[in-house]
């Protein structure tokens, strides 16, 4: 079945992208000899290139723009490493890095995050050795594969529908099905149950124009309707058959009738005329937006660490804490930060990261806090890229003490705060993510659900790492496992917390946590915005070349 009544439909992080390439300055082969460029796009997966396709072969082009589409499934919780390579086929031998398409006359490496986050990036080539090839540059544009975003609103009552029932009235719902051109038939609503009515009133609900209809107008959409029975032996009231070609005459404000036949009935009673009648009262036509549509209108993914720094972390000098340094091996802290943050600085354009503790005594005064700056800056506590993260984090440890308790609301609260200014301008440019990492109980549940519930009505999402062993059950109310969080300051509306023991991801692969903690974002933030009737920015992002 499609989406549920009460569900803001939602485009996952899961895209078709297609890549334009073309180059500038490319090296002459010789003196006066212009190159014959192809280009090759290989991905980095499991450990190894893999070759996605070639582009044609241009001949004598030093600034050639490529005709081939290169098309990728991207995710916006994986680290999809691409090379671009470009090749002079019509140069002699394999020498210099070069392949059967000739010498290699330059090559870079990025993730397919950063592309789509600029929609048009441009990076200077580099040479077999490495080294920069001067002036020659390579320019990737992205752009969303067109698949359909349109989804529709429709309203249905029913008018004088048979009773089936001895001592009360017909508890009636309806189903819709799409009709194959094989003629078999696939569920695509099912209706609430209005109890007692004959003339039921059902509530309105969205449905994809593929799940509907394929999106043919002509595709023939059958509607059955039933008497519910709490045994499941539902009573067949009737049916009718449209298309969606008929529904769109309701999108005037004209209402569409259909008279709802008992075929039993018409073949058995003479003179049976129907079973009643449905009414299509409303046919809105939506556009709903992806993930993808937002982060190439212009938005910003906006990352803030905070590291639990409370004693039963145990001692930093001791190798059995969890914060212990291993000049061998990252400890779980590190290992998340690497993992999770790698993904997130592609979509922010500063690479520039607050990153917070809680738990601690902190200089100099050594009172406890739960929302200072790892740098000790707290008018400035960004950090440069996720590596400037880990290092202030390193850096950090031998001043502090480990103290407690693990109370998470301050630092929810302190990311919310900005959250709540961007809000208020009702543009998509910075959606926030904060990433707890944690190695116990929450101490603060109550003020901590609190803050959950004020946080879920902003651009914001929080993503709870559990490091270490620990009984994490608690953090399974705030993940709303056990249904919507609710709190002292209301139901939240939308699950915003994503929480995941690290011990669970032990034996996985390394992009593992990184791809299950951030699946459920791009869904998140498409909820945010589609509830608040927010269309992703007509302003792309600037294009910018890549840092070397």
């Amino acid at each position: 079945m499609s989406e549920g009544i009460d569900s803001q439909p939602v485009a996952l992080g899961a895209s078709r992208v297609e890549l334009r390439v073309s180059c500038w300055s490319l090296l002459l082969r010789e003196e006066t000899i212009k190159p014959d460029p192809c280009v090759m796009l290989q991905s980095f997966i499991d450990g190894q290139w893999n070759e996605v396709g070639r582009s044609e072969v241009l001949r004598g082009s030093q600034n050639p723009v490529f005709a081939h589409v290169f098309a990728l499934d991207y995710f916006f919780e994986e680290m999809q490493i691409l090379k671009f390579e470009v090749f002079d086929a019509g140069g002699e031998g394999a020498e210099d890095g070069g392949s059967e398409l000739g010498p290699l006359i330059g090559a870079i490496e990025c993730s397919l995050g950063q592309i789509v986050s600029q929609t048009k990036v441009t990076k200077q080539l580099a040479l077999a050795n490495g080294e920069p090839s001067e002036n020659s540059t390579i320019t990737i544009e992205a752009e969303e594969v067109s698949r359909t975003n349109e989804f529709v609103q429709l309203e249905f009552h029913g008018q004088e529908l048979d009773d089936k029932d001895f001592f009360s009235k017909s508890d009636p719902f309806l189903e819709i099905y799409k009709v194959n051109s094989n003629n078999t038939e696939l569920l695509v609503w099912r209706t609430e149950v209005v109890k007692n009515n004959l003339s039921p009133q059902w509530e309105s609900f969205r449905v994809s124009l593929q799940s509907l209809c394929s999106c043919d107008p002509d595709k023939t959409i059958r509607c059955v309707i039933y008497d519910h029975d709490s045994s499941g032996k539902h009573d067949y009231i009737g049916e009718f058959s449209t298309t969606f070609q008929e529904m769109l005459q309701a999108s005037t404000g004209e209402e569409v009738k259909w008279a709802c036949i008992n075929h039993k009935y018409l073949e058995k009673k003479k003179h049976y005329k129907n079973s009643g009648h449905i009414v299509l009262t409303q046919c809105k036509m939506e556009k709903v937006h992806t993930f993808l549509d937002y982060i190439m209108g212009g938005l910003q993914i906006s990352f803030t660490v905070a590291i639990d720094f409370t004693a039963s972390n145990g001692d930093p000098r001791s190798e059995h804490s969890l914060h212990f340094i291993n000049p061998k091996e990252p400890n779980e802290y590190l290992k998340t930060l690497s993992s999770v943050g790698e993904i997130c600085q592609d979509y922010d354009s500063d690479k520039r990261f607050p990153a917070f503790g809680f738990g601690a005594r902190v200089p100099p005064d050594f009172e406890v806090s739960h929302d200072f700056a790892i740098n000790f800056d707290p008018e400035n506590p960004e950090c440069e890229r996720i590596v400037g993260v880990i290092e202030a984090y390193k850096r950090c440890l031998p001043q502090i003490q480990l103290y407690g308790p693990t109370n998470v609301a301050p630092i929810i609260n302190k990311v919310a705060a900005p959250a709540a200014e961007e809000e208020k301008t009702g543009l998509p440019t910075k959606y926030r993510v904060l990433l707890i990492l944690t190695d116990g109980v929450v101490s603060d549940m109550p003020e901590a659900c609190d803050a959950v519930v004020r946080a879920s009505r902003l651009p914001l999402s929080i993503i709870i790492v559990g490091i270490g062993n620990a009984d994490f059950s608690d953090m399974r109310e705030l993940n709303g496992d056990r249904g919507m969080l609710e709190s002292d300051e209301g139901r939240a509306v939308r699950d915003i917390v994503q929480f995941v023991p690290l011990r669970e991801f032990k034996k996985a692969p390394a992009n593992a946590l990184a791809k299950y903690v951030l699946a459920e974002v791009p869904k998140q933030v498409v909820e945010y915005y589609g509830s608040k009737g927010i269309s992703p920015g007509t302003q792309k992002p600037p294009s910018s070349s890549l840092p070397q």
